[in-house]
């Protein structure tokens, strides 16, 4: 493991150092390309040994599956209690959530699981805070929410989407419109649909001569990036919606929460007519991404 960490470590650090422009284009997607076969170690390691562990295998039930995920003592545990009246630890400590806790709640007919994931850390991409246990639970849900603390720094939101992207979860995307088709011989055949930014005929062969892919039809149907080529030569990628919660916004002032108010697409949810509160005295500004 501490090998793999070590590879990844040292590409990041080279990407980093890296200009982006159209030259560097193809040893960006080499290095991309790189970096990916390595998650993909963590994902899926070899030998078999790649279990979920005690605590995080959870048996499906029910109609869809919802994963609630955030950075630790945020309050997705206490909101969980509420919508599903099951029981998870609540304390004034990080890390309380230790395992995967599971419930259940019915909406419109519909039977939907939701799972309360132990607390997500940097670096859980990596393996640290027993993340790839934790992400590859969040990789078998049909929706995730990720609650966030508004007392917080909203870069918490980025930090957990680059956790999650780093383990195949793409939030709030469809797969990418490539055709991508291997063959016995004939080189590699690059058809574009529209004009391309960044991927050419060497940059693309560059990538897969990284995965020992010398013959190939692909088809770009849009402005395609090294990354979306990447993840349909893996072919493991999980496409799921996302929904973010942001908590306690009673504890921010009301000049703070006009600024909130402003943000694009967003949308506030405090409690049905005529019905009690939610989750009183939490409000809850839900963003769809």
């Amino acid at each position: 493991m501490s090998t793999i960490l070590d590879k990844i470590a040292a590409i990041e650090a080279e990407m980093a150092r890296t200009q982006k422009n159209k030259a560097t284009a193809g040893h960006l997607g080499l290095l991309k390309a790189r970096l990916a076969k390595l998650r993909r170690e963590l994902i899926t390691p070899k030998g078999g040994g790649g279990g979920t562990g005690e605590g995080f295998d959870v048996a499906k039930t029910g109609d869809a599956r919802i994963g609630f995920k955030c950075f630790p003592s945020v309050g997705k545990s206490t909101l969980l209690s509420t919508l599903a009246g099951v029981y998870s630890e609540v304390a004034a400590y990080e890390f309380t959530t230790l395992t995967t806790v599971p419930g259940c709640i019915k909406y419109k007919g519909a039977k939907i699981q939701l799972l309360d994931l132990p607390g997500i850390i940097e670096g859980a991409k990596d393996g640290k805070g027993r993340g790839r246990q934790v992400i590859a639970v969040a990789r078998t849900c049909s929706l995730i929410f990720i609650v966030l603390d508004v007392l917080k720094p909203l870069q918490h939101k980025k930090l957990i989407e680059h956790e999650l992207e780093g383990f195949g979860l793409r939030l709030n995307k469809s797969p990418p419109n490539i055709v991508f088709r291997k063959k016995d011989k004939g080189g590699v055949n690059l058809q574009t649909m529209v004009p391309q930014s960044e991927l050419d005929q060497d940059t693309v062969k560059t990538i897969l001569s990284e995965y020992r892919i010398h013959n190939a039809d692909i088809t770009l149907r849009y402005d395609a990036t090294s990354d979306d080529l990447i993840d349909v030569i893996e072919g493991n990628r999980i496409y799921v919606p996302c929904i973010y919660l942001l908590n306690k916004i009673d504890q921010i002032s009301i000049e703070e929460l006009d600024i909130i108010y402003k943000i694009p697409h967003l949308r506030i949810y405090t409690k049905p007519k005529g019905q009690l509160q939610i989750m009183s005295p939490l409000l809850f500004y839900i963003l769809k991404g």
